[in-house]
């Protein structure tokens, strides 16, 4: 932030009029009709309007992620045909970049919220599959034989072993997925949207406006990071005696 000072007090004392690298003062003016004056066209105050807009979006995506890849892996990880059949195709899906399907998503589903959280959801739930699979499926073969041995079956080797071992992973998986999630949601916004953090952005960069991009973009980073620190709380604190073991 220093250094971003310095930077931008020389360019303004070589030119007032920069726009390339506003200051501190220029930022909290034009952040400030953002945040507290109302849009003439919708009323709304759009600062608070675009956050909200993107983080439904950003939940709804990664919450379908999160439900397909706890399902699915719980599945492809503990029952051998299940991995055989669909393994191959998970597999597939992963190597696709999700941004190429995001022409694709927009002509089959329309400009509205679904092609957004559509891709978020196609983008994240692939990586975070396999890797609960791959948790799951290396469980050790003891647990699997004890449980058997005691009458369980499928089902309840599913719920009662796999499940409780495979949230920990789960809660991590979160935590990696957030970074291309949110990469998934700018991208859409930029294209098709009327509303959100990542339209914003992509709306004044043309007016070469430095002063709303810079505090959208830590604004962005900010959200990302109280994100990833509720996930790692929320992880010590529901399951503990796998973060010891983590330790």
């Amino acid at each position: 932030m220093l250094l971003y000072i310095f930077a931008a007090a020389e360019r303004h004392a070589a030119n007032p009029s920069d726009k390339i690298l506003p200051l501190p003062s220029g930022m909290a003016q034009a952040m400030s009709a953002l945040i507290f004056e109302r849009d003439m066209l919708s009323g709304q105050f759009l600062f608070l309007a675009d956050t909200l807009a993107s983080l439904q979006r950003l939940g709804l995506g990664l919450g379908i992620a999160t439900l397909v890849a706890l399902v699915l892996g719980l599945l492809l990880g503990a029952l051998p045909p299940v991995r055989a059949v669909l393994g191959p195709l998970v597999t597939a899906i992963a190597v696709i970049p999700p941004i190429a399907l995001l022409p694709v998503l927009f002509i089959a589903l329309g400009l509205g919220e679904t092609a957004k959280v559509a891709l978020i959801a196609i983008g994240v739930a692939p990586v975070m599959l396999r890797d609960i699979a791959g948790h799951v499926a290396a469980l050790p073969r003891e647990q699997i034989i004890k449980a058997q041995t005691l009458g369980a079956g499928s089902w309840q080797i599913l719920i009662r072993v796999a499940l409780p071992q495979a949230m920990p992973r789960l809660f991590q998986a979160v935590r990696l997925a957030l970074g291309p999630a949110w990469v998934f949601l700018i991208s859409s916004e930029a294209i098709a949207s009327d509303v959100g953090l990542g339209y914003r952005i992509f709306l004044v960069r043309r007016y070469l406006s430095m002063d709303v991009i810079i505090p959208y973009v830590a604004w962005i980073a900010l959200l990302a990071i109280a994100m990833d620190v509720a996930l790692a709380l929320g992880s010590r604190r529901c399951f503990p005696w796998a973060q010891g073991a983590n330790h």
